[in-house]
């Protein structure tokens, strides 16, 4: 009889074995983060001698002026153009060359917004609209050496200056075709 039941004993005795060990399995996991650190450096070629030292200061281009955006139009003039009462301007930039200025509303309404943009990024802004987005620009005659305007922007250049005002205002852009070209004026007559 204990030949019998030793077997079965042994088999039982496996089995719970067995079972206690898979009950206990744990799943672990591991999170690894890698971080990266890339330097890039630029090196002019060998045989490129340097500008300043090789040619004369006429032949080396001249970059025009940088123009502080928020001397080109005050907070009164901008709260004109914008119809609404507008907070002081804030500036932005890289230090020591602000090329945006931007005077915004209460934002407990009602909204309204002008920002001045100088520089390459004026320039390349009417690109973008006009030869990219295909947008309808008008020519304005009589401001700085060109003025472009479509719906809440007009463009001037006056020399190699580029400025853009864009007005954020939420009425028909119709409205806004006069007072955007009088503070086009204003900008242009500042203009270096």
């Amino acid at each position: 009889m204990w030949r019998r039941v030793t077997p079965v004993a042994a088999f039982v005795g496996v089995a719970l074995a067995v079972t206690a060990c898979s009950g206990s399995t744990k799943t672990v996991t591991a999170t690894v983060t890698v971080t990266a650190t890339v330097t890039e450096t630029a090196t002019a070629p060998a045989s490129t001698p340097a500008a300043s030292a090789s040619a004369p200061a006429s032949e080396v281009a001249s970059l025009p002026p940088v123009i502080d955006p928020c001397k080109l139009l005050t907070q009164a003039e901008a709260t004109t153009l914008a119809g609404v009462k507008l907070n002081p301007a804030v500036e932005a930039g890289a230090a020591g060359t602000q090329t945006l200025c931007q005077y915004t509303s209460d934002p407990n309404g009602p909204t309204a917004q002008v920002e001045i943009i100088t520089g390459d990024g004026a320039k390349k802004e009417l690109d973008i609209d006009r030869d990219t987005l295909g947008h309808t620009f008008t020519t304005v005659p009589g401001i700085g050496d060109e003025a472009d305007q479509e719906d809440g922007n007009i463009f001037i250049r006056k020399g190699d200056n580029w400025v853009d005002i864009n007005l954020v205002r939420l009425n028909d852009p119709a409205q806004n075709v006069q007072p955007m070209q009088a503070a086009a004026k204003i900008v242009a007559s500042r203009l270096p």
